[in-house]
């Protein structure tokens, strides 16, 4: 009797304790419910970089300027973004795309560089440069008449482009056929209904600041250096 006792009391107690803990977690969990619904959805992310930070050094772009250019200038766009995203829930259910093809103004701005420069870094990789082979240089060749020739017209475009922009080669959906296209500041082809995007070369000064002060020719020949024509191939 003695040992059936002791045994219930024991059960009593365990039980007495499981219900305490459950009600001090339950309590937990209530009391933090303000918090958890007010912290930001964050819905806006940049793409990872598709190499690491040090990966472009020996071709002249070096781990410090990838650093800032992706980590504070890149992320930066989408800090930018999700603020703006967090006192406009109309904003906050669009995806970079349609913010880019249906907003004005600072919301497009963030979104567009944030998908500028998703481009930018598949366009570049350490085995890059070179002149291409496969059907991106039958292509190159055909619209352009030879890669040299495309080169010339290309870097003229990149290094004559006024203030800060881009330089891209894209391929006009109409004609079937590739051409050279600058957009301005934040501008992206995104918002061209006929054109899609092959690869482009961010002419921001942020780009190559580090590495290279005013000198845009200097960064623009490097860029020649890491082009990633696989990647270039897969868009057409």
């Amino acid at each position: 009797m003695t040992r059936h006792i002791s045994s219930l009391s024991l059960s009593l107690s365990l039980s007495l304790s499981l219900s305490r803990c459950f009600y001090d977690l339950r309590f937990v969990f209530i009391s933090s419910l303000p918090s958890i619904l007010t912290q930001p959805t964050m819905p806006f992310t940049v793409d990872p970089l598709p190499w690491a930070y040090d990966a472009l050094a020996a071709k002249g772009i070096s781990k410090e300027q990838i650093s800032f250019h992706y980590d504070k200038h890149h992320k930066g766009y989408a800090t930018k973004l999700n603020a703006a995203a967090e006192q406009n829930a109309e904003l906050a259910a669009k995806t970079i795309e349609e913010i880019i093809k249906t907003v004005t103004g600072p919301a497009f701005n963030s979104a567009a560089q944030i998908f500028n420069h998703n481009f930018y870094w598949k366009s570049l990789c350490p085995n890059g440069g070179g002149a291409p082979s496969g059907k991106i240089a039958e292509a190159i060749a055909k619209d352009f008449g030879s890669f040299e020739k495309f080169k010339e017209e290309f870097t003229a475009a990149a290094n004559g482009h006024f203030g800060s922009g881009w330089a891209w080669l894209v391929k006009d959906t109409t004609s079937q056929k590739l051409k050279i296209f600058q957009t301005h500041d934040a501008g992206c082809v995104l918002t061209e209904a006929n054109l899609k995007p092959i690869i482009c070369c961010d002419v921001w000064e942020h780009a190559y600041y580090i590495d290279y002060k005013n000198d845009r020719a200097a960064y623009v020949n490097t860029w020649w250096n890491v082009v990633n024509w696989s990647h270039a191939e897969s868009q057409l």
